[in-house]
């Protein structure tokens, strides 16, 4: 059977991947952990930062990984999640506002010089003036651009499909708590039948039962799953950071910040294997091809066992 590829993954094993002191040994280490649960491949995940900071952290870990084969294979690209996100309250989750900025092909071009050309998959809010030129010249790139941490209007979620987003971030999380009752962000991007829905089967992101209505209101082959996981999965309770934030993590399992809100999940893709074929009630074959064939083809990633 082909590994499994997760492609929202911020740390595992108590290693935090946005950390600036992160070793080649603590990468590797982590990396190690991962393929031990039968992860093949991942989009090692950085959020929302400065630029220059994001640069320099994307120009360690390709450092890392020219001179770790291990590494290279494990880690065929990167996710960028921000810093071009909604700053308001909730909508911006565990991610600092102060980075966050429209989207500029500039900012873009100096992270994938540093990333070595490796960025495959950017989360972005459409709202931001000139998103649509941003994502099409991303598109063209062959860069991937879904939706997240966002509150865009209908005509924004348009401009970006048409310039070619074809993905949601974490579908129903990183919103603000109070919606209104129909028009809501998350409605206007689950009725999208372009748009593949990328969902975290954890029990605690969503619970199981908006995950069965959101994988049944989703056309044949539209959802894919992933952990979003950060240091603390594979790792026992206690005090971690995603980048510059403190995550308290107690007996629950629950990655919390400051302010109570989710930093990530302390969910292990194995396991999230498991819980997605008890939760869509699907068979274990099925649901492995969810976290393995499908989500690698999803993103032109070809899996070596």
């Amino acid at each position: 059977m082909p590994g499994l590829f997760d492609f929202q993954v911020n740390g595992f094993a108590g290693v935090d991947y946005q950390r600036h002191e992160l070793t080649a040994a603590q990468l590797r280490a982590s990396i190690d952990a991962l393929r031990a649960r039968g992860v093949a491949a991942i989009f090692l995940t950085l959020i929302t930062d400065t630029i220059d900071r994001l640069a320099a952290q994307f120009a360690r870990i390709e450092h890392h990984r020219a001179a770790d084969p291990v590494l290279a294979q494990t880690i065929p690209g990167y996710h960028l999640e921000g810093p071009w996100l909604c700053p308001e309250p909730g909508y911006r989750g565990a991610h600092p506002a102060a980075p966050m900025r429209p989207p500029s092909p500039a900012d873009f071009a100096c992270l994938q010089t540093a990333a070595n050309n490796n960025i495959r998959l950017v989360t972005l809010a459409p709202e931001w003036p000139g998103s649509a030129a941003f994502i099409a010249g991303l598109t063209r790139q062959g860069v991937h651009t879904s939706i997240g941490h966002s509150n865009a209007s209908a005509a924004d979620i348009d401009a970006a499909i048409r310039a070619g987003t074809r993905f949601c971030t974490h579908l129903g999380n990183g919103v603000a708590p109070m919606q209104p009752r129909h028009d809501n962000i998350i409605q206007r991007l689950l009725a999208r039948d372009e748009l593949t829905a990328c969902l975290i089967p954890d029990g605690m992101h969503l619970p199981p039962f908006v995950l069965k209505n959101f994988a049944r209101a989703k056309p044949a082959g539209k959802i894919l799953l992933t952990t979003d996981c950060m240091a603390a999965a594979g790792a026992p309770p206690g005090r971690y950071t995603l980048g510059g934030l403190e995550v308290q993590v107690g007996p629950d399992r629950i990655a919390r910040g400051p302010e109570g809100v989710f930093a990530g999940s302390t969910l292990a893709p194995d396991r999230g294997v498991a819980l997605t074929a008890r939760y869509l009630d699907m068979s274990p074959a099925a649901a492995r091809d969810l976290w393995s064939s499908k989500a690698a083809a999803a993103f032109g990633i070809k899996l070596v066992s």
